[in-house]
């Protein structure tokens, strides 16, 4: 239970510290939808998420209400569609079509988002696999809120390359289709190398076949929160820095705990996990920026910048994990370009390059998140940058991703407008030497030899 001093501290982080609950995600299990015929696949997938979720969003704004906790986003996940419409779609065309009634079933519901437009192809691409995929562009293109995944890479399998230089052009051709609005639908496409199957964030957020028939995941942010608590440890040792992390991470995750606790409860839905990240938004003092730069960095970038993300890192985790029993998803800090102020600032100052944000990707919970580049690069290229990330999830056993946004028409310079939560990013540079004959030679990149673990 939450004593009186919990809950006054509680309100305080909320109103002064832009404390939120990021999302109540509810995933669903689209298993028992899959038919041989395309129609009654789309009329099953459409009637599962309008009954089961129908109340996500009523009882979101209730517990808004009584608690006086902001949620921020609800959201839903459903089992990846290429396994749900393996059997009915034959062409990419067809999976278009599923991705049309996930977006009307998400605006029926009134969630933010829905997620689980994916295909996990690790180690191997079936035909449906790959129609799903070929079918990424035109489905973003023509849905509002649908959002896409596709993980190429695991510890266990190793790096699926021909996956990942299909996602290459995939980001590419879904850049161009969405061109008018600044290529805005790579914004809502993730590629994951070690993806977990109970992530509430979009845009990488799928129902894993290992979860129920539906659960309630509730995503917890508090940047602002965790600046403010080690302001007061300036001049303190790392113990004390340390412990002041921890202490906040717990605070955070308590109320994430409350959330969770009372929409399981109210929707008759179990509860899966807490999922601590530190994600930011572009409002002034929700930065996960300005943390590292409170830690002691003159600005991110500077040397020191990957160590201080680590020790936030583990710090959060570690304040999660005695909080509740159900810590999970991708926990830790994320570091997304446009939706971070001291990112864009660092970016624009010269402080911040793309290398030395794939380094920081070592240590953060997700990897290279909302990053504009110019329009003119290359597939090959694109690829090679996932194909790094991915190597540094399987290596070290982590959670990966590369959400990377080439938006035509745009150079080095320039600011491109996302808008909401997305925010705005300045088009940063791209290594200009060529990776095209690594990309193209095919096959797997073998798992570690660390994989073998039976």
């Amino acid at each position: 239970m939450l004593n009186m001093f919990e809950v006054n501290e509680t309100n305080k982080m909320i109103e002064q510290e832009l404390l939120d609950v990021r999302t109540i995600t509810m995933g669903i299990s689209l298993l028992d939808c899959c038919d041989s015929d395309l129609q009654a696949v789309n009329e099953k997938i459409y009637n599962k998420i309008t009954t089961v979720a129908k109340n996500l969003v009523p009882v979101g704004k209730e517990i808004e209400k009584d608690f006086a906790i902001p949620i921020v986003n609800k959201r839903i996940s459903v089992t990846p569609i290429a396994m749900v419409g393996g059997a009915a779609c034959k062409t990419p065309e067809d999976f278009v079509t599923i991705a049309q009634t996930l977006d009307r079933a998400a605006k029926e519901v009134g969630v933010n988002f829905i997620g689980g437009y994916s295909a996990l192809v690790s180690k191997g691409m079936t035909t449906a696999d790959k129609n799903l995929i070929c079918s990424i562009p035109k489905a973003l293109a023509c849905t509002d809120r649908v959002c896409s995944s596709v993980n190429v890479g695991s510890t266990k399998t190793g790096i699926n390359m021909d996956a990942v230089a299909l996602m290459g052009r995939i980001v590419l051709e879904t850049a161009e289709e969405t061109k008018e609005n600044d290529s805005l639908g790579c914004a809502k496409l993730v590629i994951f190398c070690n993806a977990p199957d109970d992530n509430p964030f979009m845009a990488g957020a799928f129902h894993g076949v290992t979860e129920a028939d539906a659960i309630i995941n509730v995503g917890v942010s508090g940047p602002g929160v965790v600046k403010r608590a080690i302001e007061a440890a300036r001049g303190k040792d790392f113990e004390v820095l340390c412990e002041t992390i921890k202490r906040t991470a717990f605070k955070i995750t308590r109320v994430g705990q409350l959330v969770a606790q009372e929409a399981s409860k109210r929707l008759n839905v179990p509860f899966g996990i807490i999922d601590l990240s530190l994600a930011p938004t572009p409002a002034v003092g929700d930065s996960v920026a300005e943390i590292l730069e409170e830690i002691g960095l003159e600005r991110v970038g500077a040397p020191g910048t990957t160590a201080a993300l680590a020790l936030l890192n583990d710090q959060v985790k570690k304040g999660g994990v005695m909080a509740s029993s159900y810590v999970g998803g991708l926990s830790g800090a994320f570091i997304p370009v446009s939706e971070d102020q001291g990112m864009i600032d660092a970016v624009a100052m010269g402080a911040l390059n793309l290398e030395k944000l794939e380094a920081m990707t070592c240590v953060c919970s997700v990897g290279l998140d909302m990053i504009a580049i110019p329009g003119d690069t290359s597939a090959s290229t694109i690829s090679g940058i996932i194909a790094d990330e991915s190597a540094i999830g399987m290596v070290n056993q982590k959670t990966t991703a590369v959400r990377i946004i080439p938006v035509i028409g745009k150079t080095v310079g320039e600011t491109v407008e996302f808008g909401g939560l997305l925010g705005y990013a300045p088009v940063m540079p791209v290594n200009q030497y060529s990776c095209e004959a690594f990309v193209s030679r095919g096959g797997r990149i073998p798992a570690p030899i660390h994989s073998f673990k039976n």
